[in-house]
């Protein structure tokens, strides 16, 4: 089903304010709610202009609140939840798991049980949908000779936000099972794009370069990631909610395999070329001085590494591709030339978002 009126939980977060603006873009007639606690990473900025885009409203509250959400599943005849919202920084996981086990855990049983209460317990809409939006991370780690992980591949969480989001998984596919709610899943590999907040690798390499600060590279960076291009994640989103079958889950990813210190090679090459072409951010980035001799690359440092550092993720998205017609439509050749391009003119986003 396709939403008429939608719920957007976390919606003021990288991967969620990408959805409301590509939503917003496909499907002008939905109304969409974002709800958002506006923690560190929540940012209003990111969401596209509510006095453009009448349909959209925010609401700034905490998913564990579950009146809250019911009066506004209520009020606003929400008939879709995408649920975004959760902590997922995984070395913010490690030295405060507390809060993972409340907002990734907690908060999405009260959502769940907002949802029942309002949907099922009052009958209010019988074709609902809760998607919930999880992580390639549940899954454990691989080494380098395994296949990618599919939906099959055993729950093996290694960090306590992978063992947060796992939880939160099961909640769901529980309610469905037990309850009837009319729910489906996806997990996605690591996404790339605008609006990231700049602790994540990609954005954290550019900010740096343009501060001229040490580019922070755990262990030997040789850790794969699997790179999906955040209006790709998108789009999948959207597929699974017109034609994903209900209960079921469907793995997102960017068939992109890359290692940690090769993004942070490539994102200084085009950095250094970029500075190169464009005279202007000279001017505009005084301080950035490697970058401006076009060597970026010094300033990349190899720190100790992260206490249970998962060497490798790889998503087969097969299922998604044989079943909903999903494929990237970037290429990361593409994609990383825009993420870059959109940082270098929206220092007016981040800049206030780091310590210099």
């Amino acid at each position: 089903m396709l939403a008429r009126s939608m719920l957007v939980t976390g919606g003021a977060g990288f991967i969620g304010a990408n959805f409301v603006r590509y939503w917003l873009k496909q499907h002008p007639e939905t109304t969409i709610c974002v709800l958002d606690s506006l923690t560190y990473a929540g940012n209003v900025s990111s969401l596209p202009s509510r006095e453009k885009n009448t349909q959209l409203t925010f609401v700034e509250g905490d998913i564990v609140d579950q009146q809250l959400v019911e009066n506004l599943l209520l009020e606003k005849n929400i008939d879709t939840v995408v649920h975004f919202a959760a902590e997922s920084h995984v070395d913010r996981s490690i030295s405060c798991p507390d809060r993972f086990i409340n907002t990734n855990i907690i908060g999405t049983h009260s959502l769940l049980k907002a949802a029942k209460t309002v949907w099922l317990d009052r009958s209010c809409c019988e074709e609902h949908r809760f998607h919930h939006v999880s992580t390639d991370e549940v899954y454990g780690t691989l080494d380098l000779e395994s296949p990618p992980f599919s939906e099959q591949t055993p729950y093996a969480p290694n960090s306590p936000y992978a063992a947060s989001k796992a939880a939160s998984d099961h909640l769901v596919r529980a309610y469905h099972h037990t309850y009837g709610l009319n729910v489906t899943t996806s997990n996605c590999s690591n996404n790339y794009g605008p609006y990231h907040y700049p602790e994540k690798l990609i954005p954290l390499i550019i900010t740096n370069i343009l501060n001229n600060k040490p580019l922070p590279v755990y262990g030997d960076g040789l850790q794969v990631r699997d790179w999906l291009y955040v209006e790709d994640h998108a789009r999948a989103i959207e597929l699974v909610l017109d034609k994903g079958q209900l209960g079921q889950t469907y793995n997102i990813g960017g068939c992109n395999e890359w290692k940690n210190i090769d993004i942070v090679n490539l994102v200084c090459r085009l950095m250094n070329r970029a500075f190169d072409n464009e005279a202007t951010l000279k001017e505009r980035f005084p301080r950035a001085s490697a970058v401006i001799r076009g060597r970026s690359e010094e300033l990349i440092t190899f720190v100790e590494d992260r206490l249970g550092h998962d060497r490798r993720y790889a998503i087969n998205p097969s299922k998604a591709e044989n079943e909903l017609g999903y494929s990237p439509q970037e290429t990361f050749e593409s994609g990383i030339n825009k993420t870059v391009a959109w940082y270098l003119s929206n220092q007016a986003w981040w800049g206030p978002l780091i310590a210099y």
